[in-house]
């Protein structure tokens, strides 16, 4: 584990852009409504996927020349660049106003470019070569867009471990502010829909016949979704002096690999207990102090019971005290942008006093017999909580976060 060396890292300004709205406002008032975003694909033919349904992004508008740029870049890069540009007006972070070198980011994806590599492809089979494509669908092409839209000089990193990435973002962005590497690190996750990567999901048989319920009895499957999610992550004194106000504290992380199987969890949940447990000493706090789990609850039948029972590993009978529900029938499994629009819709429960609901719930299991908040969003008093991210391949990530003081 990586012990504190200095600073607090402190999250001033968020972005989100997802299949319930285009930016913070409407994406949260979506949640707590209890509504979902999840409808037909329309943007390409889905025939031969398990669902034609997934969490699309839908009228959405974007404008190359605000971000300095010729031409549209992949959809995924659009996504990322609108969040990240929502994240710092709200933190209210002007780019220019900060060195460089002392400005860091941390990104996360699952399939990068993926719209322009199906461009890069059919061009191919075609007989050209599409060279904008080509470049557009490089594994890191979006990092280096946002880095140039806003003039981050300073430590950058790309994470790709399946869906814990977003999750592991934020624990390195606040690593860097930790360790004293950077005074302001862009914590970002993005995806968007494709046919190639959704086939594969499909193939691998996560993907429900019907609709995504996350810890309900008659759960078969995730559905998946598309967008981006951003935070802006300071050192503590640095946030003071520019008289920014912290919206919370991230307290602690962990990340792991179960080290078992591509998309089974282990026996018992024993790698998310591990992820859990070491976030929580990590962050150095009494696991009875945990107010709200935020879970990744994907709403397969093998992992639901795994998580639960993880979180009753750590937090023993405050597990049943308290509320954990699952937002991805809301959104969709935002895949490597999960986890930070997660732990967005977390910091938003500790400052609003409210949980968002499972959605589609509909028949109590008594393998997840946990308060998952179903259907209706509640009220409740938030100052430390956790986000749990887990994705193919074993990969764990867990995010603790608390009040600002």
């Amino acid at each position: 584990m990586m012990a504190r060396v200095r600073g607090r890292a402190v999250i001033t300004g968020m972005g989100v852009v997802s299949s319930l709205g285009r930016n913070l406002d409407e994406c949260w008032r979506g949640l707590i409504e209890g509504r979902s975003g999840i409808g037909p694909i329309t943007r390409f033919d889905p025939d031969g996927l398990r669902n034609a349904n997934a969490g699309q992004v839908r009228d959405f508008d974007f404008e190359p020349a605000v971000f300095g740029l010729r031409a549209a870049p992949d959809l995924a890069t659009q996504f990322l660049l609108t969040a990240a540009r929502e994240a710092l007006h709200r933190a209210a972070i002007a780019p220019a106003a900060e060195r460089q070198a002392r400005f860091g980011a941390s990104y996360a994806t699952n399939f990068g470019g993926a719209n322009s590599w199906e461009s890069y492809v059919a061009g191919l089979l075609e007989g050209e070569v599409p060279v904008e494509a080509f470049e557009e669908f490089a594994f890191g092409r979006a990092a280096e867009h946002a880095c140039e839209a806003f003039g981050i000089g300073g430590p950058c990193a790309l994470l790709s471990v399946a869906c814990a990435s977003g999750s592991a973002a934020i624990g390195v962005a606040s690593d860097m502010i930790r360790l004293g590497e950077a005074d302001v690190v862009l914590a970002a996750g993005y995806e968007a829909l494709a046919p190639t990567p959704l086939s594969g999901l499909s193939v691998l048989r996560t993907m429900t016949d019907e609709m995504i319920r996350p810890f309900s009895a008659d759960r078969s499957g995730t559905l998946f979704g598309e967008g981006a999610g951003a935070l802006v992550i300071e050192e503590l004194e640095h946030a003071r002096a520019r008289n920014a106000r912290p919206l919370a504290e991230v307290l602690g992380w962990a990340e792991n690999n179960n080290a078992y199987h591509i998309t089974a969890p282990d026996q018992g949940g024993a790698g998310m207990t591990r992820v859990v447990r070491d976030a929580i000493v990590d962050a150095g706090i009494d696991a009875r102090t945990i107010d709200y789990v935020n879970a990744h609850g994907t709403g397969t039948q093998p992992h639901d019971p795994a998580e639960v029972q993880a979180v009753k590993n750590v937090l023993g009978e405050r597990a049943r005290e308290i509320p954990m529900s699952s937002i991805k029938a809301a959104l969709g499994h935002m895949m490597g942008a999960a986890g930070v629009v997660e732990a967005i819709a977390t910091v938003m429960a500790i400052n609003e006093g409210v949980v968002s609901p499972t959605v589609n719930y509909r028949e109590p299991d008594p393998e997840c017999d946990l308060d998952h908040v179903p259907n209706e969003a509640r009220e409740a008093t938030v100052r430390r909580a956790i986000s749990i991210s887990a994705g193919i391949g074993g990969n764990n990530a867990c995010v603790v976060l608390g009040a600002a003081n």
